[in-house]
């Protein structure tokens, strides 16, 4: 017998810790090779680390909430033939992380307890006993929002394929459980993670900075110390553009295209740079130079379980109409399911952020660290509009234009957003 230890590999690029969200095992487990050890949190992602080794789990070496350093000991295993002895079952593999081989979610777990050496193995049973159920299928996502509601996911009926606990099935049955007896029922959300109810909530509560919340507030903070912003607005008549997403969403050549304003806001943005490079540039301080790129990487700011992340549609500027549809449908997609990558998050150069689902019609956004500009559109309502000295009920949006003063001055920022406006008044006959 063996004693292997797995170290907590690199699971992004450059990363140096992350934080043990979910453990899928206990000490005592029999795990065979490939299994889903544990769901650990980087700044980016939410990630499944499987097992490289098969046998006994000897040791945890950190607990859920805790965060370790890349490299850092994070299980240790027994490994000899009595625990690799697993019966094989027929199962669908599906790829997790490269270098640690597949993950199984439905791969058997094997509780155990130890036995003073010598001792013999109970009998088996000759009555016949319930069969255990298997680890739950579900996301990582869905594990964490199940913790935080404190329901156990073996309770769950999972109506996904297969079987999968989805987060409509979390929520169904916190939603079918005893209420409070006055206020809102939980659903609140704050940095990431779904509140109690007022009634019930601690008269004080500390939520670690870490994971996406660090993130988020180390690159918020590094903003704003070292970038001088300013903002332009543009409140406009999106009428055109209403009519024509509704006539394009009409026509049979757009079946199954996922179509909304932020296609045309996305398309308005990347014209723009075509039209007004600066836009897309950033200052290396390494360097004290301006970096002008001609390639957009467009940021799309999402709401997501985990709290607020900026994944990008790399070449934006090269996409067609029903290309960038697809893409921010991909995209945001991916992003509340959970499954972002490192390279998703990485290397974006503009940025546009959406607060009109919420009802709220302007904002002034705080700029990304590395990039010159980030656009964000409020919500498109009807609202009395002067038309040829006339008023009439049109769609109107509140436009908004954070940049980095130091090398974007208003008259670009200006020459930008008065750009965007103006495809979104009347968007080009090419589209």
């Amino acid at each position: 017998m063996s004693e292997q230890t797995f170290l907590l590999p690199d699971v992004g690029e450059g990363l140096i810790e992350a934080d043990i969200v979910t453990w899928k095992v206990a000490v005592g487990d029999v795990v065979v090779l490939n299994q889903p050890l544990v769901d650990v949190e980087t700044a980016k992602a939410i990630v499944e680390l499987p097992s490289p080794f098969a046998g006994r789990v000897v040791t945890l070496h950190a607990t859920e909430g805790e965060t370790i350093a890349v490299d850092a000991p994070l299980v240790t295993i027994a490994t000899d033939d009595t625990a690799t002895a697993v019966p094989a079952v027929e199962h669908r593999r599906e790829p997790v992380l490269i270098g640690f081989g597949v993950a199984d979610e439905s791969a058997p777990v094997v509780r155990t307890s130890r036995r003073q050496s010598g001792a013999a193995a109970p009998a088996a049973p000759a009555r016949s006993v319930p069969v255990t159920r298997g680890p739950v299928r579900t996301s990582p996502p869905v594990r964490l929002l199940a913790k935080q509601l404190g329901i156990d996911l073996a309770t769950v009926h999972g109506t996904g394929r297969d079987g999968v606990v989805t987060r409509a099935d979390v929520e169904r049955l916190r939603a079918s459980a005893k209420k409070v007896t006055s206020g809102p029922d939980i659903g609140a959300r704050f940095v990431g993670r779904t509140l109690s109810p007022w009634q019930t909530m601690a008269e004080e509560e500390r939520i670690p900075m870490k994971g996406v919340l660090k993130t988020m507030a180390d690159a918020m903070l590094s903003s704003v110390r070292q970038a001088p912003q300013a903002a332009v607005w543009l409140r406009l008549d999106a009428t055109a553009t209403m009519e024509r997403l509704a006539s394009m969403k009409a026509d049979p050549a757009y079946a199954g295209v996922r179509l909304s304003p932020s296609v045309f806001l996305a398309l308005a943005f990347v014209d723009a740079a075509r039209h007004f490079p600066g836009i897309n540039s950033y200052v290396d301080e390494a360097t004290n130079e301006v970096v002008l790129r001609r390639s957009v990487n467009l940021g799309i700011a999402a709401d997501t379980p985990r709290g607020l992340v900026v994944p990008s549609i790399k070449n934006a500027d090269q996409l067609s109409l029903v290309e960038m549809a697809n893409a921010l449908s991909t995209l945001v997609e991916t992003a509340r399911a959970g499954t972002l990558t490192p390279a998703d998050m990485a290397g974006t150069t503009m940025t546009i952020t959406n607060v009109g689902p919420f009802g709220v019609d302007a904002a002034v956004p705080i700029l990304p660290p590395g990039t010159g500009a980030i656009l964000c559109v409020g919500q498109i309502a009807k609202a009395p509009w002067v038309v040829n000295d006339e008023v009439v009920v049109r769609q109107v949006v509140e436009i908004s234009m954070t940049f980095d003063h130091r090398q974007i001055d208003g008259a670009l920022a200006s020459a930008v957003i008065a750009h965007v406006g103006a495809f979104l008044r009347q968007p080009p006959l090419t589209l």
